[in-house]
């Protein structure tokens, strides 16, 4: 059952800020996606998309600022985490376990999630000799296991050809329906309906010299 409701935040991160040595990446970035809602976040190379996606998830500490998310995650970085000598239906196994799925239900599940993106189901090739494509498919279904009420999705869809990236932002509009919250880093949208906010992230001020935004 989705924890998160159109009244109630699934993600709220306030006032996060993020060094690496001296360089600024993050400077008092606040965020709020609510259950039902999709959200892309957008900005130029070097505006802290990717880190602001990994503070959320908990992969990274931020300097300053808290974050709270409600529910679980369900998270596709933008470079696939997957092992490359296991097949698909084996890495459904193992995030599966480790999400407290009986091996047959991680497998059932992973195979419809799979379907859906037009990968091909019961591929016994190991990961590491998939296409980009395919790995980004996987690492997108991995996200999608156990039923998240919260997606957290760095550029899921390098990779696919056209048909499948129509498919992804299907998918999305079904999500939304659900009451899933979805936050996506993307550089291309299919229409303005397609998400309910865009929020932009900009170079800090320290860094490009300019106004904060």
């Amino acid at each position: 059952m989705m924890d998160a409701s159109p009244s109630r935040a699934a993600l709220e991160a306030n006032r996060i800020s993020k060094q690496y040595r001296r360089k600024q990446v993050l400077e008092h970035v606040s965020l709020r996606v609510s259950g039902g809602e999709v959200v892309a976040l957008v900005g130029e190379n070097g505006s802290g998309k990717t880190t602001m996606m990994r503070i959320c998830v908990g992969l990274l500490r931020p300097d300053e600022g808290t974050v709270h998310a409600a529910g679980q995650i369900g998270y596709c970085p933008q470079q696939p985490a997957l092992l490359d000598l296991l097949s698909a239906e084996e890495h459904l196994m193992l995030f599966g376990a480790a999400l407290g799925l009986p091996p047959a239900v991680a497998i059932e599940t992973g195979r419809a999630i799979l379907s859906d993106l037009r990968f091909r189901v019961g591929d016994p090739t190991h990961a590491g000799e998939l296409s980009g494509g395919s790995r980004q498919k996987l690492n997108l279904a991995l996200a999608l296991l156990g039923d998240p009420s919260l997606l957290m999705l760095d550029e899921p869809y390098q990779g696919f050809d056209h048909g499948s990236w129509v498919s992804f932002w299907e998918h999305v509009a079904t999500w939304r329906t659900q009451g899933r919250a979805t936050l996506i880093v993307t550089h291309v949208l299919p229409d303005p309906t397609a998400v309910d906010r865009v929020v932009e992230l900009t170079v800090p001020a320290s860094v490009s010299g300019g106004k904060p935004r």
